[in-house]
């Protein structure tokens, strides 16, 4: 059953401070177990900042270049990274050396150039989104005007080299985060402004529901902190004349689309994180109507801080965590 956020006020996000990591758009952040901060860059920069919830300053050190650009991370056990690059598909990244191995370039016979999230489970499975199979990372504002519903959830098993698809139809898919117990995967679907259970074990095993609906914003990456809850970065508030499009034809959706790929974009001051359990439940939701650091798309915790991307800033800001829920 879905469990909408509650109706009630939400509470402050409280800024600390802005990192500047010396490029633009970290849209996804990781913390490791040390604290430290890892992201990407538009330029295809894989970096690590630490210090970011000291008083001194932050240190930014860059670990490996893709060639491409970065998206979703993943941090895997034995230290390497999973990335999701818009241009190049799923790579491993060695941290130590840099070094960088293509994973998936292609889904299904379709090369992989809208790759969002992504996730690795207990057993070494690899699952990751497909936002869109129209629009490059570019055009993304034309898939939510257009509302094609081609994202996708694939999988990519161990020892397996073609990634299996096990989800579509997804309203630009993004965020990806497993229960506690990996009994489910959670997907943000961003045009749908909603969060999506698909069941991995059980009964209902290889199907889906709602997990989470009509939410205040459009979710975009997930991260699950170690042991406790789901944060959700929604990237910008509810757009009301969305929903009106959306139920208008093919033709109309798309000729809005072109229209809306051309025009100059500016995000609002909207800033907002939310954290679920895994029942679905809203534990936080926090908000902040005039913000300086805009359109956040990824949120973790770090130090016991909140740390929150962004795929438009320069930078990455720390936020103060929410008050114990009641």
């Amino acid at each position: 059953m879905a469990h909408p956020p509650g109706t009630g006020r939400p509470a402050a996000l409280t800024p600390r401070r802005y990192v500047g990591i010396g490029g633009r758009g970290p849209e996804d952040v990781v913390a490791d177990a040390r604290g430290r901060v890892l992201s990407g860059d538009e330029d295809g920069r894989i970096l690590r900042v630490d210090g970011l919830t000291s008083a001194g300053p932050a240190r930014v050190e860059v670990l490996a270049e893709t060639g491409g650009r970065a998206l979703g991370l993943e941090l895997l056990p034995d230290g390497d990274l999973l990335v999701c690059d818009a241009r190049r598909g799923l790579l491993r990244v060695r941290l130590d050396d840099g070094t960088v191995r293509v994973l998936a370039d292609s889904v299904a016979g379709e090369t992989l150039r809208s790759c969002s999230n992504v996730i690795a489970l207990s057993d070494v499975t690899v699952y990751f989104t497909v936002s869109s199979r129209h629009h490059p990372l570019e055009h993304w504002i034309g898939d939510l005007v257009e509302h094609t519903g081609t994202g996708r959830l694939p999988r990519l098993a161990p020892g397996d080299t073609e990634p299996e698809v096990v989800l579509e139809g997804l309203q630009f898919a993004n965020g990806l985060a497993a229960a506690a117990d990996e009994s489910f995967l959670v997907v943000a679907e961003t045009g749908a402004a909603r969060l999506t259970r698909h069941r991995l074990t059980g009964p209902r095993a290889g199907r889906s529901e709602t997990f989470a609906d009509d939410l205040p914003g459009q979710p975009d990456n997930i991260w699950r902190a170690p042991g406790g809850l789901i944060w959700v970065a929604p990237a910008g508030p509810r757009v009301a004349g969305l929903g009106f499009l959306h139920r208008r034809g093919p033709a109309v959706r798309r000729a809005a689309a072109r229209v809306a790929v051309r025009a100059p974009f500016r995000p609002t001051g909207f800033a907002g994180v939310l954290a679920f359990d895994d029942q679905g439940r809203t534990v936080h939701h926090l908000e902040r109507r005039h913000a300086g650091f805009r359109m956040v798309t990824s949120v973790c915790e770090a130090d016991g801080l909140l740390v929150l991307g962004s795929l438009w800033e320069k930078g990455l800001a720390v936020c103060e965590p929410p008050a114990a829920a009641d």
